[in-house]
């Protein structure tokens, strides 16, 4: 099998902010995998929070190149969890639909709507600001507000509640909060119709959500990122995100999300900020989520060829030219 591995730098519409930093580009890392007849596709965003970049990802992807009879399974055993595996293991299981002539979802045995509602990321500035993101993404059912641990965080939210009343709102720390803030907003952000709080502590440091009250739920980004994770979570959070980028791929992200709906826990499928081709193995498993977070490429100056179709805040299901 022949691999492909290469880096594409995708400018976005603005620069996008978290509490860790900005940025103005998405950096993504292509692979390509052939067997001399068919090609799949897979898309990976290194991660700077998790020790990762272009240069490292592509090494791991060439250290298995000479790897004789490779298949997902086999790529568990191979690589850790991560953007290398992920970009990896979505291009097999391209070439398998393309071997098969089946689609993804349908030899994962995931059910597939035709469209899922997606939320839609406003990135950390000020109060004004935020709101005026807000205003002009009015058609825009659900927005995510990314917060930076500082006083203003409950001015932003105020000020994106009065510009856009209708929507409804889930917040993203970034784990950047301290107990004492959350103490102090976590009422107020309530009475605003704050639905989810994504991670708002550091991951080390998430213990002591066991001791506070959860007027609003809590769900795992940063502190998650496969199946392993499940059973330090409980009686810290009741949602986790599930991005593809964090378990090394689909394979993994479909046994995440089966344990821990076993577990008791909602679902979150998120995304870094990358094309349409990062998204579309996520928008199998949107299908059955309570939470839908696949904006990357509404962030993006320009998406790939055959991009998924984003009409009114809801995602179709990715065509044949793009993935699955």
């Amino acid at each position: 099998m022949l691999i492909e591995a290469r880096e594409e730098v995708w400018p976005l519409k603005q620069p996008f902010r978290i509490s860790r930093g900005s940025r103005t580009e998405a950096r993504v890392v292509a692979v390509t995998v052939t067997d001399g007849r068919r090609s799949g596709r897979g898309e990976a965003v290194p991660i700077k929070r998790y020790s990762q970049s272009v240069a490292s990802v592509l090494a791991q992807i060439e250290s298995i190149k000479g790897e004789r009879n490779l298949d997902r399974h086999r790529l568990q055993e191979l690589l850790p969890a991560g953007a290398a595996r992920n970009a990896l293991d979505c291009a097999l299981w391209d070439l398998e639909a393309k071997i098969s002539g089946k689609h993804v979802w349908e030899l994962a045995n995931v059910p597939m709507v035709p469209e899922v509602e997606t939320s839609f990321t406003i990135s950390l500035d000020t109060p004004a600001l935020m709101a005026t993101a807000a205003k002009a993404s009015a058609a825009a059912p659900i927005l995510k507000l990314k917060l930076g641990g500082d006083d203003v965080d409950l001015a932003r939210v105020e000020a994106v509640r009065e510009a856009a009343p209708a929507a409804r709102l889930l917040i993203d720390a970034n784990e950047s909060w301290s107990p004492p803030h959350y103490q102090k907003i976590i009422l107020a952000l309530k009475r605003l119709g704050v639905e989810l709080i994504e991670q708002p502590f550091a991951a080390d440091a998430d213990e002591v959500l066991e001791t506070l009250e959860h007027p609003i739920p809590i769900c795992a980004d940063e502190s998650c990122h496969t199946s392993a994770d499940l059973a330090r979570l409980r009686d810290r959070y009741e949602v986790v995100n599930v991005k593809l980028d964090k378990t090394g791929g689909l394979t993994e992200a479909l046994v995440l999300s089966q344990r821990a709906r076993e577990s008791g826990f909602k679902l979150l499928i998120g995304c870094m900020v990358g094309t349409s081709l990062s998204m579309a193995p996520a928008r199998i498993l949107a299908s059955t989520a309570d939470y839908v977070d696949l904006d990357g490429p509404l962030l993006l100056a320009r998406d790939r060829d055959h991009g998924l179709a984003y009409q009114h805040g809801k995602i179709g299901i990715p065509s044949r030219g793009l993935w699955g």
